[in-house]
């Protein structure tokens, strides 16, 4: 095995034994047996169990933030970029759920107050960007956008949170859901929700 390999073995394995047991409640020496190498291997990589744990983060936070951006970066209507946007943090949590719980468990060191919620406040601010746009046009107060953008992203996160473990309906009838609310409020709640981007 190169270096490179072992390196993504071992983030590979704290991936996985960090979205169980956490920080505090993963040893070195767990990581070190499930990868069949002694503990010096792993400090010659990362420097500490806390080094490899902040490689993990940093590598789940920038997939989510990168797939979120992404979302929201391509023209389309408002309403087109929530979908996109809660159909990327859906996607994340199906596709890479370990990743997911590490987020939003443990603070890393370079990350006092979180990885979750320094992610965000990375997606709040483009958001909010969006809907600043969208409400001058509209003749509303481009200011209030930021206050919008903080609800918005907040109910699509939390919704995240929840579905990370009840995985039902799908993620696509979460997302018409998600927008369903955002959009029409609740006094225009529409009984069939359906998403209008591509599946």
């Amino acid at each position: 095995m190169t270096g490179q390999q072992r390196r993504e073995q071992l983030i590979g394995i704290g991936r996985s034994l960090f979205a169980t047991r956490g920080l505090d409640g993963t040893t070195i020496e767990e990581i070190a047996a499930t990868a069949g190498v002694s503990k010096p291997v792993i400090y010659e990589h990362f420097g500490s169990k806390e080094g490899l744990y902040r490689q993990v983060v940093d590598a789940e936070f920038r997939i989510l933030l990168d797939s979120i951006t992404e979302a929201l970066s391509t023209e389309a209507k408002p309403r087109v970029l929530v979908e996109r946007a809660a159909l990327a943090l859906l996607g994340y949590i199906e596709e890479r759920t370990d990743g997911f719980r590490i987020l939003m468990r443990d603070a890393p060191p370079s990350q006092p107050e979180g990885a979750f919620s320094t992610l965000l406040s990375h997606v709040t601010a483009r958001v909010e960007h969006l809907l600043s746009d969208e409400f001058a046009r509209r003749g509303f107060s481009a200011a209030d956008g930021a206050m919008y953008a903080q609800m918005l992203v907040g109910m699509v996160a939390m919704t995240g949170q929840w579905w990370l473990d009840s995985r039902q309906p799908d993620k696509r009838a979460v997302a018409a859901h998600l927008v369903n609310l955002a959009w029409n409020g609740l006094t225009g709640l529409q009984k069939e929700p359906a998403l209008r981007s591509a599946p």
